[in-house]
């Protein structure tokens, strides 16, 4: 088993700033790689530290705040504007940042791109659907109306 410091939030294993025991082949040819989490040392507490730091300034502290940015995120529509071809095919798909920068720029509030989940690739122009993990207890489904940019 290996000790590690995660860096990111990794679903079904922690947050960043967490500290995990997991398989060796698990830490040594994904999480370490992908930049996930990084070997834990004795050094590493300060590190930890900064991260849950980083990590409580980005946060929702309060569950009142996070339904009442839930109930507003979830009344309105997301208009995103991203290139297109004929027929409505994206170039790309849209990402998370896109997402969360569209959210911004509606005036609903901030959201981290990483809190951001797209369930499947959005590549086509139309209404598709993403969940944002505001607190662990609080998710809310964004509607988002894709539309070709001129």
């Amino acid at each position: 088993m290996a000790k590690l410091i995660l860096t990111n939030e990794v679903a079904g294993l922690g947050s960043a700033g967490d500290v995990v025991e997991v398989k060796n082949g698990y830490a040594r040819n994904y999480l370490i790689p992908q930049g996930f989490a990084v070997a834990w040392t004795r050094g590493g507490e300060k590190q930890v530290a900064s991260i849950r730091a980083a990590r409580d300034a980005r946060a929702i502290h309060d569950h009142e705040e996070a339904v009442a940015l839930k109930d507003s995120l979830e009344a309105n529509t997301v208009r995103l504007s991203v290139k297109a071809g004929a027929e409505g095919r994206l170039f790309g798909s849209v990402k998370t940042a896109d997402v969360a920068d569209a959210v911004a720029a509606a005036g609903l509030g901030s959201i981290d791109k990483r809190k951001v989940h797209i369930t499947s690739p959005i590549k086509s122009t139309g209404s598709h659907e993403a969940t944002v993990r505001l607190r662990d207890d609080v998710t809310a489904v964004i509607t988002l109306q894709v539309v070709a940019a001129k």
